[in-house]
């Protein structure tokens, strides 16, 4: 029986960045270093694949420091952490690695340059997510404010409205923050942004690419988690893009085939912390069911890479 055609419109870049590439280093790293076990404070990265990957070679994975013991290393996730939790750290005389992602760390960098000039410090990003926990965590209670919707701007208490700078979540909706900043700027005329966009290039660059992808197709798939912020970005892009069908995978078997029945052609992206066997995983299931064509759309190159931490490169 003659397989119904498709055509796979292949997003460039997808996948893994550069933050996540080194976070999943450094574990590895940190277990060939030191052996197994290496403890993990919160997921390294959000995606449960990359997750039990690295638990079978010896990685354990905690949400808090207290249950690390004193004896074993620990890394802390790519989202960042407060600062009471290096601080902790210390305090037990624990060897840790922060693999926190270079450009979230730029992020603290500047919270923390605003809260020396003495400017109060408003975050845009989402109520909970372990980056925004670790950012507002970088300053003592009180000093970041956090903004979700644009209507939270107009709920903000601030000390002086003419003493504020913003920040945001790396992983934000591109669209999204920047409403959030615009009614920021309107209330705030005074308040001071970051010199370069918080958003990291990663981010940018895969949402720009399911822009360009998504009025094409009949539906498109994201591979991802559902606890990535950046993954589940990617969606809600592609949606407002002009895709009647947006979805989020963690893996092929949630594919709902039913549902793509009919389509003729499918966008395919992978949100930062998705690793590309995956995404092959999922062309492989629509082979075994259509006549793929692949055509790859790539609208940005990327080659940025980190370094690990330089107590990894030092001998054990």
């Amino acid at each position: 029986m003659t397989k119904p055609p498709l055509t796979i419109r292949l997003a460039a870049p997808r996948g893994f960045c550069a933050g996540v590439d080194r976070a999943i280093r450094i574990v590895e790293m940190a277990i060939e270093k030191w052996g197994a076990p290496v403890y993990v404070r919160h997921e390294i990265v959000h995606n449960r694949f990359v997750v039990d990957s690295l638990r079978a070679k010896g990685a354990v994975f905690v949400e808090e420091l207290d249950e690390c013991p004193d004896d074993r290393p620990v890394i802390f996730s790519a989202h960042g952490v407060p600062k009471v939790v290096p601080a902790e750290a210390e305090r037990r005389n624990m060897i840790y690695v922060d693999a926190t992602c270079p450009l979230v760390s730029k992020v603290h960098i500047e919270a923390e340059r605003h809260h020396a000039n003495g400017l109060q410090i408003v975050m845009i990003g989402h109520d909970g997510h372990p980056e925004t926990v670790g950012t507002m965590g970088q300053l003592p209670p009180g000093e970041v404010l956090l903004v979700e919707t644009p209507r939270d701007v107009g709920r903000l208490q601030v000390r002086d409205p003419h003493r504020l700078a913003y920040v945001t979540q790396t992983t934000l909706s591109v669209d999204d923050a920047a409403d959030i900043i615009a009614a920021l700027k309107a209330r705030f005329p005074d308040i001071v942004g970051p010199h370069k966009e918080d958003i990291c290039y990663a981010t940018t660059n895969r949402q720009e690419a399911v822009r360009v992808i998504a009025p094409t197709v009949d539906a498109l798939l994201v591979v991802g988690a559902p606890n990535s912020s950046n993954s589940r970005r990617l969606v809600e892009v592609g949606a407002r893009a002009g895709c009647a069908y947006a979805q989020l995978v963690q893996r092929a078997a949630e594919i709902d085939w039913a549902a793509l029945a009919d389509v003729r052609s499918v966008g395919i992206t992978a949100g930062a912390s998705a690793p590309e066997v995956l995404v092959e995983e999922v062309i492989d299931a629509f082979r075994a069911r259509f006549g793929v064509t692949v055509e790859t759309v790539e609208t940005a190159a990327e080659n940025v890479e980190f370094k690990v931490p330089r107590i990894l490169r030092e001998p054990a």
